[in-house]
């Protein structure tokens, strides 16, 4: 018995031997920010990554490389390499939903991001088209203009109801079949009238004419209707949002297709700041460019 109580204790010994000689687990390294650009602009709190550190700006800089000027706060190594995508992340989009989240930290649950990935098929060319610069340029300018109409996407529809029975233009042949007050603006563009509602459903193959509560239902229907107006609708404008971007006309001309005929030309200075800001802290955070022609 003794013998045996001496041989368990040995062996015991020798495990502990072993696990005492095992390296410690090493702790794992913080996401990645965006990767910097020494051609964008960053604003005190903006955060990105280089050469595998993230850093955070203290104030307003341009082509001051972190690591080595002190506007750049250095909060350690971190473990995507700057790439500035979640680990994992295999949609192809070119924000990931962290950034998402970043963007609308105050959204309705109603604007998942998922929904926003599911949409993406119907418009593949969608901040998919040209150089990472331009792809990332078109997501920020079209999230841009969704978080104006959308208070930073937490309506999901026109908060104004005593405007609701204006949007049935009865002159059309089909009508208003759902009723002369469910044709109000509803999503992240907030798609209005019956006439688009008509051509949205067409185009995406959902009978919205019929059913436009959808819109207000469905996240990844929302999310198309928003891309279907960017991607094919150029509104008061000359071009669609799509066009502006890809073809270099500037992020003015994306205003002016949405909401031009009331805000550009001096209609509206402050609202078309107020785009222009948001669009320079989305590139920012997306680590890409503005590009010119930011006004209307």
């Amino acid at each position: 018995m003794i013998r045996r109580v001496m041989s368990l204790l040995v062996a015991l010994g020798a495990v502990v031997a072993a696990l005492v000689v095992l390296p410690a687990a090493t702790a794992q390294a913080a996401t990645c920010a965006t990767a910097w650009s020494s051609s964008a602009v960053y604003t005190g709190g903006g955060t990105v990554s280089h050469n595998g550190r993230n850093y955070t700006a203290k104030w307003w800089t341009q082509n001051e490389t972190p690591g080595s000027s002190d506007v750049w706060a250095d909060n350690g190594a971190c473990g995507t390499g700057g790439g500035g995508e979640d680990p994992g992340q295999s949609n192809g989009f070119v924000v990931s939903e962290a950034q998402f989240n970043q963007m609308f930290p105050n959204r309705n649950p109603f604007y998942t991001y998922q929904g926003l990935t599911d949409a993406l098929s119907a418009y593949p060319a969608f901040a998919n088209t040209g150089s990472d610069e331009i792809k990332k340029r078109e997501a920020a300018a079209f999230l841009a203009n969704v978080s104006h109409e959308t208070g930073g996407l937490v309506y999901i529809k026109e908060v104004n109801e005593a405007n609701y029975p204006h949007y049935c233009d009865a002159s059309q042949p089909y009508g208003c079949p759902a009723g002369q007050s469910a044709y109000y603006g509803k999503g992240p563009i907030q798609l209005s009238w019956n006439f688009n509602y008509k051509a949205a459903g067409d185009a995406l193959g959902i009978d919205l004419l019929n059913n436009p509560y959808l819109v207000e239902q469905n996240a990844a229907i929302a999310w198309k209707t928003g891309l279907w107006y960017w991607n094919t609708q150029s509104g008061p404008g000359t071009m669609t949002g799509h066009n502006a971007i890809v073809n270099g006309a500037g992020f003015g001309e994306t205003i002016r297709s949405i909401n031009g005929a009331i805000e550009c030309n001096g209609g509206n200075p402050a609202q078309v700041q107020s785009r222009i800001n948001k669009f320079t802290q989305f590139t920012q955070l997306l680590g890409t460019t503005t590009g010119s022609n930011l006004s209307c």
